[in-house]
């Protein structure tokens, strides 16, 4: 048995409750995370060559339940550790990466509303990163000028510093307009005038519906829309940094949404725009920029729907003659993740037995024994080395803990032989199975 963790309940009772429900959630994830190793290290690597002004772009691919939203929930939560603003989003029918009735510009939407930093992990940080970037500014100018608040020589030096992050985001397609919007936001900040910093804010998260509204009350005459809305996100990565981040994150999920697009038109141009994400920044027309988006095979590798219909995406990252289960090439575009072993499955189970006591003050009852065969049976199933995965195996581990808890008589022994485990050991192949554990040491 292992040695129990002290895990805080607010913490244990999110994660098992999450899982239960089969989302991944999104504290705790050290206290359950397995496996993975060599896909969590290549997603590591992108990081510091966003970190280092460049930029990054990586597909995920697994089925249902195999594991990519929490892949994307550990390295979101590490690369905020390391200074990074992670911007995340799900798409679905209402959201896409390209519309004609608003669809991408609502992905957009999602994307800054999700702004997150190590300090506002539940996203929501846009205001909070432009107030701290002037702030910042303001205490470099005192202590390089050693001048007090409130002298003119002071204000000239602050505005130097704002001044050449403007002029540096200026440079950039739509760089101009973006500028602007900083300087009126520092003014704002500065005469305290709350209405106008609401009003950029507001246009930062393409909330302006028309140029004219937007020149009236800014005096900038573009606005974020459908067709741009990604070069904003360039330029919000580039500013992040000179604020004082490390660079921005961006995360997609469900990119099966694009595939079940009816019309084919539509898919073409969604598929357009990833191509053209994956061009800038595999060429370097994107800096400090990291992109991951997470697709199912089918949605990833279909001819005739899939991101594969495209055919200047296929060619791009179609897996070579060498790759195979196994031997997986991790520095590729496309990260397929690779089923979790029995062995990583048996450590999980034995981390969330001791999270579930421990939520609800008993002693472990399960024996590491008792998770061998709770796991043999779940991987003996008929097909289970195809079709099993983890969010399955979980589900129907912490509804047993529930039981047993629920009903301290009641022996895993008793649980094992109840009708619905009877019927999965009738369908297991006990050759496989057996073998599958032949290694295990207990």
């Amino acid at each position: 048995m292992t040695e129990s963790v002290k895990i805080p309940k607010r913490i244990a009772r999110t994660v098992i409750g999450s899982l239960k429900g089969g989302v991944v959630p999104r504290i705790g994830l050290p206290y359950i995370a397995v496996g993975r190793k060599s896909e969590i290290e290549a997603l590591l690597r992108d990081v510091e060559v966003v970190s280092e002004g460049g930029a990054s772009f990586r597909f995920i691919v697994g089925r249902y339940g195999s594991g990519k939203s929490f892949l994307l929930q550990i390295i979101r939560n590490y690369v905020m550790d390391r200074g990074f603003i992670v911007a995340d989003a799900d798409l679905s029918p209402e959201r896409r990466l390209q519309g004609t009735r608003g669809q991408g510009l609502a992905t957009y939407r999602e994307l800054i509303g999700n702004l997150s930093t190590k300090t506002r992990p539940e996203g929501g940080a846009l205001t909070l990163v432009l107030d701290r970037w002037i702030s910042a500014v303001q205490s470099e100018a005192v202590q390089e000028t050693g001048l007090k608040p409130g002298d003119p020589a002071l204000t000239d030096a602050i505005d130097k510093k704002i001044y050449q992050v403007t002029s540096s985001v200026s440079e950039m397609v739509y760089g101009f307009e973006f500028a602007r919007l900083l300087s009126s936001y520092y003014r704002a900040y500065i005469e305290g005038d709350d209405e106008t910093r609401s009003r950029v804010i507001r246009w930062f998260r393409a909330e302006y519906p028309t140029k004219s509204e937007a020149r009236q009350d800014l005096g900038v005459g573009v606005i974020i829309t459908d067709d741009n809305w990604y070069e904003y996100i360039k330029l919000f990565a580039v500013f992040f940094r000179l604020a004082g981040y490390s660079g921005l994150m961006i995360m997609i999920d469900e990119l099966v949404n694009i595939y079940k697009i009816p019309n084919s038109i539509t898919r073409q141009y969604n598929y357009e725009k990833i191509l053209t994400m994956y061009n800038d920044t595999l060429q370097g027309k994107a800096r400090y920029l990291g992109i991951i988006m997470s697709s199912t095979p089918q949605a990833m590798e279909d001819k005739r729907r899939g991101v594969y219909s495209y055919e200047a995406l296929r060619s791009r990252l179609a897996e070579g003659r060498f790759s195979r289960p196994g031997a997986r090439d991790m520095l590729a575009s496309v990260i397929r993740l690779e089923a979790l072993t029995a062995e990583e499955m048996l450590v999980l189970c034995e981390k969330l037995a001791d999270m579930h006591a421990g939520l609800y003050e008993y002693e472990r009852r399960l024996t590491t024994d008792d998770l061998a065969d709770f796991i043999k049976i779940e991987f003996g199933r008929i097909g289970a080395d195809q079709n099993i995965t983890p969010r399955e195996v979980i589900r129907d581990f912490i509804e047993l803990l529930d039981i047993m808890y629920q009903d301290p008589g009641l022996t895993i022994a008793a649980l094992m032989d109840s009708d619905s485990f009877e019927f999965a050991r009738s369908e297991a192949v006990s050759d496989d199975a057996d073998k599958a554990f032949a290694e295990f040491t207990i």
